[in-house]
């Protein structure tokens, strides 16, 4: 006879889990609400690096997540897949979010480095700022737009 639970562990904070899967289900599952959940995974001086920030310490990776929540609307990350190899995971993704009342999308992906407890002392994100956000503004948008065209390979 088998006896089923209705408890579902929360694979963010069950250090069962693998440390990817403790990554991707806290950026899929991100709230305000839930932020120190996220912030949890990394190390104390982690360094967090994107197109416009390079800093170290989990309270200014929390900083920077809370940002987040101020410029944009309805955050939500979709991770699409999952390269692991020792101590080092890569994420590819897509972030959806509404700014200035226009749904938005990126594609990038994420380079992770893990200490020995499986948090994360690196996080770089890798994304493309002048087609992924800055192609979108009316004005600087059209002079990239412009620029690009002028600079790409005619076949």
């Amino acid at each position: 006879m088998s006896v089923e639970s209705n408890v579902s562990i929360n694979p963010v904070m069950n250090p069962a889990t693998r440390p990817a899967d403790r990554i991707q289900a806290a950026f899929e599952s991100l709230t305000l609400g839930n932020l120190p959940s996220l912030v949890a995974l990394y190390a104390p001086q982690a360094r967090f690096v994107d197109p416009f920030n390079d800093v170290r310490g989990s309270a200014a990776v929390k900083a920077i997540f809370a940002h987040m929540f101020v410029q944009v609307s309805e955050p939500s990350f979709v991770i699409t897949r999952i390269i692991e190899a020792d101590n080092d995971v890569f994420m590819r993704w897509d972030f959806t979010f509404v700014a200035r009342g226009k749904p938005q999308h990126i594609h990038g992906a994420t380079h992770f480095e893990l200490d020995s407890a499986g948090l994360i002392t690196l996080h770089r994100d890798y994304w493309d700022a002048a087609q992924e956000l800055y192609e979108k503004l009316p004005l600087l948008g059209s002079v990239l737009r412009w620029i690009r065209g002028r600079l790409a390979v005619k076949i």
